[in-house]
């Protein structure tokens, strides 16, 4: 990443920002996560629980994500598409690669800007807890971590999808396809094998196992290099359709 990367990343935060667009979806998702977390009863609600943790958001999040992150990024390349100005940012003193980057980087911003009341919620499950202090925060932070790790690998897919198609709805859909079969489509696959050593390593794929395994608490460094990787695969693909247009 470098300084293009990063006037193309404050262009696209501003253009969030200066339509309802960014203040709709982060406002829906802290809304949905609220109600779940302290009004609906249930398994999610915290007062509810019995226990002074936040297991709730992380068990939601990821789903919640599943609609949050591609429409944020639906319009990122769609938008410059159907207006033809994509064709003119080529003509930019910037590579593709530092297009991509600063488009996906906005849209992650903007995941994580949506992410950080629960900090504040964090704080109050500290209070409310017995004795004050008393949940793991090494599970919380962890899970937090994983959060971030996946919105990152969520944009890069939604990137992607923007880049196929002119229609934001199509690029829409198919970031949500994408991201849940990533997500959640490899551990169904799995679910399907009765031989346990193979079922692992093929959900071992899949996003939910690398996610699982940082909200323990322990970030490894096998988990980091997957979220890493995956991401870079999505911006690879996305440069090599914009070539072509």
């Amino acid at each position: 990443m470098n300084f293009s990367s990063l006037i193309i990343c404050k262009k696209e935060l501003q253009n969030f920002f200066s339509s309802a667009t960014g203040y709709i979806v982060i406002g829906l998702f802290l809304v949905v996560t609220s109600l779940f977390l302290w009004v609906f009863p249930g398994s999610y609600n915290v007062l509810k629980s019995g226990y002074a943790n936040l297991d709730g958001l992380f068990i939601l999040a990821p789903w919640l994500y599943l609609f949050l992150v591609p429409a944020i990024t639906m319009r990122l390349f769609a938008e410059e598409r159907q207006q033809g100005t994509l064709e003119l940012l080529m003509t930019y003193p910037i590579s593709k690669t530092q297009l991509i980057i600063g488009k996906l980087l906005a849209s992650w911003l903007l995941v994580i800007i949506a992410l950080l009341p629960s900090i504040i919620w964090y704080w109050a499950v500290n209070e409310l807890a017995e004795p004050v202090g008393n949940i793991d925060h090494g599970a919380f932070w962890g899970s937090f971590v994983g959060l971030i790790l996946l919105a990152m690998v969520y944009c890069g897919i939604g990137v992607f999808a923007s880049s196929l198609s002119k229609n934001q709805i199509v690029a829409f859909v198919l970031a949500v396809l994408m991201s849940f079969t990533l997500f959640y489509g490899f551990e169904l696959i799995a679910s399907l094998i009765t031989d346990g050593s193979v079922a692992y390593r093929i959900s071992s794929f899949g996003i939910n196992n690398h996610y699982q395994s940082i909200s323990r608490g322990v970030i490894d460094s096998r988990d980091l290099a997957y979220f890493i990787l995956i991401t870079l695969c999505f911006i690879l693909g996305t440069r090599e359709t914009i070539k072509r247009v």
